[in-house]
């Protein structure tokens, strides 16, 4: 796991003010980073390199702090937004990404961005495509395209068509909906879909419609 920068470079928002002077060679504040006059290139250099840390372990650390909060607190999305003014699918994106991959299987030679890509395939594809991506330095994107250039030639693949249906909620529904699809560790869109299977599966014959749904290993209904 990467680990928090030494005293060095020190993130404060409370403590200090902007007013204060800087007590190290580099010191944060919320809106800004103060630099001593006298650094030499190399320091400056692996400040950058621990700034870099902090901003790619955030995105873990936030998964992890929903996980936490899942367990623990039954309203934790909506005081989770209120908390870090990011959106609910953001956090949820966050906190899915997380829950695919247990603390000892996150590599720290690839980006939250890179797992993301492969989160949704088993473990063992994860683990195989990770390692590929590591050994050949290839960005996000290049995964990404490579996943896509896979699974189009794998025997026996097709295209699925799909069809988007807007769905108008207001503000109260809206939260409604949120709750409940967190309360089935899904992200909104498939907790509706699912749903909406499910609510098929009652009307239609049997074999019409493709029945109750899980999300993430929990029945939605």
């Amino acid at each position: 796991m990467t680990t928090v920068p030494d005293s060095e470079l020190t993130a404060t928002t409370g403590e200090l003010t902007p007013q204060d002077p800087p007590r190290r060679k580099a010191h944060g504040w919320r809106t800004f980073l103060a630099l001593d006059d006298h650094i030499g290139i190399d320091e400056w250099v692996r400040i950058g390199r621990r700034i870099f840390a902090v901003a790619e372990s955030s995105s873990w650390w936030l998964g992890d702090w929903l996980l936490y909060g899942q367990v623990k607190y039954p309203d934790r999305y909506h005081r989770a937004i209120v908390e870090t003014d990011l959106d609910y699918q953001t956090l949820r994106n966050y906190a899915w990404v997380a829950g695919k991959f247990p603390t000892h299987r996150r590599r720290t030679d690839l980006s939250f961005q890179h797992h993301a890509e492969v989160a949704a395939l088993p473990p063992e594809e994860q683990d195989r495509w990770l390692e590929r991506a590591a050994r050949h330095s290839w960005s996000r994107n290049q995964l990404r395209n490579r996943l896509r250039a896979a699974r189009s030639t794998t025997p026996g693949t097709r295209k699925a068509s799909a069809a988007r249906i807007a769905v108008k909620a207001d503000p109260t529904q809206r939260r409604a909906w949120e709750e409940a699809a967190a309360r089935a560790s899904s992200d909104l869109e498939k907790w509706i879909a699912a749903v909406l299977d499910q609510a098929a599966g009652r009307e239609l014959p049997s074999g019409d419609a493709s029945g109750a749904q899980t999300v993430d290993g929990s029945t939605v209904g």
